[in-house]
């Protein structure tokens, strides 16, 4: 039996062994081994389940945690966005209070602005007419002082005998009535014969005497009271219809031409246009008396006075005078408009021109310059543009 041996795994010491012994031996650690790889299998199996336990429940402990750490995530999450939606309407609103202040600021200033624009137009307008006014007054002061400077010289000028001068006017208003009423009979009052000047017979168109009318003319630098009574017994001893006093000087209390003490007055330029309606109105009384003395020759009158020049120069007067006040209406008109668009040009300039020196003092003194809201919203408007 050849010897074997056995190594001590402690201290590596070899010992002999028989056979027999060694078969044992063998069978034994054979057995042991066996039994010890099957406990070392259930010791690894064992170890297995409580690791693998063991990392089970590690997972669900980190799974459980992972998924609680989620959670807190998606509801500080959701606590955000909530938050943040709530950040963006109390953005929103802002803006929109914002945006609304605004358009009240803008539409304030705009009214504000139209304000000052209106005062600044009110303020040009009262400042031009005014200006106008007084240039229109010192106009007529000079005009009304030249006027009497100039009757001043006139009547110096025309300094003379009065009788010559008298004798002038006396042919001067004999031969303007003639011009101007060529049917009427224009005499004039021989020299050294008590009355007027000149007497003038109105007849109509068949040659019907409708009254008369005495005619006193005067060229002296005051007025008379005399000349009234005198004139008037003159008319009652010739039987006229009416007097006039044709003078230079006016009593106060007449302007151009009027009715005074039973007497009419006028000055030199209105006494045709006054002697035009007298003699009118004498006519309408002859007719109406020729009406009374019988109808065929009220018709007759009428239609010889329709028929005539005088009708027809007339109407023609009319319509001339009506067409030339038309005429003069409509360039005052166009010349009124035009004074109005200047002016409105002119308003416009002076806003531009004082908003334009506004900004070059804010560009110099800067802050310093006290605010004016209304400037500052016609430079931004400007600015826009």
């Amino acid at each position: 039996m050849s010897d074997q041996t056995i190594t001590c795994p402690k201290c590596g010491h070899e010992f002999p062994l028989s056979e027999a012994y060694s078969t044992q031996m063998k069978e034994e650690i054979a057995a042991a081994k066996k039994h010890f790889e099957q406990e070392s299998l259930q010791q690894l199996e064992a170890e297995k389940k409580r690791i693998s336990e063991e990392a089970n429940k590690k997972a669900k402990e980190d799974a459980a945690l992972t998924m609680q750490d989620l959670e807190e995530r998606l509801k500080e999450k959701d606590e955000k966005v909530k938050e943040l939606a709530n950040q963006e309407l109390e953005l929103r609103k802002k803006q929109r209070e914002l945006v609304d202040k605004a358009k009240s600021t803008e539409l304030e200033m705009a009214r504000k602005l139209d304000e000052e624009r209106d005062k600044i137009a009110l303020e040009a307008q009262r400042k031009a007419d005014e200006a106008y006014r007084q240039k229109a007054l010192e106009k007529d002061k000079k005009i009304s002082d030249m006027t009497t400077q100039i009757e001043e010289l006139k009547r110096k000028a025309e300094q003379g005998s009065m009788q010559t001068q008298g004798e002038v006017v006396e042919l001067e208003l004999e031969e303007i009535l003639k011009a101007n009423f060529p049917l009427d009979d224009i005499k004039p009052v021989a020299k050294g014969v008590s009355g007027a000047d000149v007497i003038q017979t109105i007849k109509n168109r068949v040659g019907q005497e409708c009254g008369s009318i005495m005619w006193e003319s005067k060229q002296t630098k005051a007025w008379t009271e005399g000349w009234v009574t005198k004139l008037k017994d003159d008319q009652r001893a010739v039987n006229a219809d009416i007097a006039i006093i044709m003078t230079v000087v006016l009593p106060k209390e007449i302007k151009n031409f009027g009715p005074y003490k039973g007497i009419w007055v006028t000055d030199y330029a209105s006494a045709i246009g006054l002697a035009v309606a007298i003699r009118a109105g004498l006519e309408e009384v002859a007719m109406a008396r020729l009406a009374a003395v019988g109808k065929n020759e009220k018709m007759e009158a009428i239609y010889n006075y329709l028929s005539g020049t005088e009708f027809r120069q007339k109407v023609e007067a009319i319509v001339e005078a009506f067409t030339t006040m038309k005429e003069d209406l409509e360039k005052e008109k166009r010349a009124t408009q035009a004074q109005w668009a200047k002016r409105d040009k002119q308003i416009d300039r002076v806003v531009a021109n004082t908003v334009g020196m506004y900004g070059d003092l804010q560009g110099i003194i800067g802050t310093s310059l006290p605010q004016i809201e209304a400037l500052e919203m016609k430079e931004l408007e400007e600015g826009e543009a």
